[in-house]
């Protein structure tokens, strides 16, 4: 009895961390994402391997792809790629967002102390100054959903979590 409490417990945890990529997209796109998945997934064991891709782009007319990038493609997964996972990336693709741990490493980059925030004003003023420069209503824009607290100091962790995750608020 106990064993199938815990199993029960599991699957929902499982399926409650899961969740979150299947809201990113309409069911329609799902399904689509569905049918493709099982285009790619020759061998219908629910996972894409190597061998998989290798069949899929010899279907395409592509007999010369290297193991090198079929490996590369599969690296994007971090492990198995199942469905889930193969939603996942595509999210990751079509929205334009990096990795939390990529997004991280980029703020790091202006905290040297690591003290985990960034000051406001200085982080709006690099933004407006660098590389793709962003405009004053762009940068206000940026930090709208931004936790900041009484100092001005911008907490680039929970920012990041907002960025990959989303805002909770907005899901309310």
């Amino acid at each position: 009895m106990a064993s199938k409490k815990a199993a029960s417990k599991r699957g929902k945890i499982a399926q409650r961390g899961s969740s979150n990529v299947f809201s990113m997209f309409e069911q329609s796109q799902i399904q689509e994402f569905k049918e493709a998945f099982g285009c790619i997934d020759q061998n219908r064991d629910g996972v894409i391997n190597k061998s998989d891709l290798k069949e899929t782009y010899a279907q395409l007319g592509k007999l010369n792809v290297s193991d090198e990038e079929l490996e590369s493609m599969l690296a994007e997964g971090k492990g198995p790629i199942n469905f889930t996972i193969f939603l996942s990336l595509f999210g990751e693709k079509l929205n334009g967002t990096d990795p939390e741990e990529t997004i991280l490493a980029a703020f790091k980059l202006f905290d040297p102390n690591a003290t985990g925030v960034v000051n406001k004003d200085e982080f709006k003023r690099l933004l407006m100054n660098q590389a793709d420069k962003f405009t004053a209503d762009e940068a206000d824009q940026a930090f709208a959903v931004a936790p900041i607290d009484v100092a001005g100091n911008i907490d680039y962790k929970s920012l990041c979590y907002i960025i990959t995750h989303g805002d909770e608020k907005e899901e309310s």
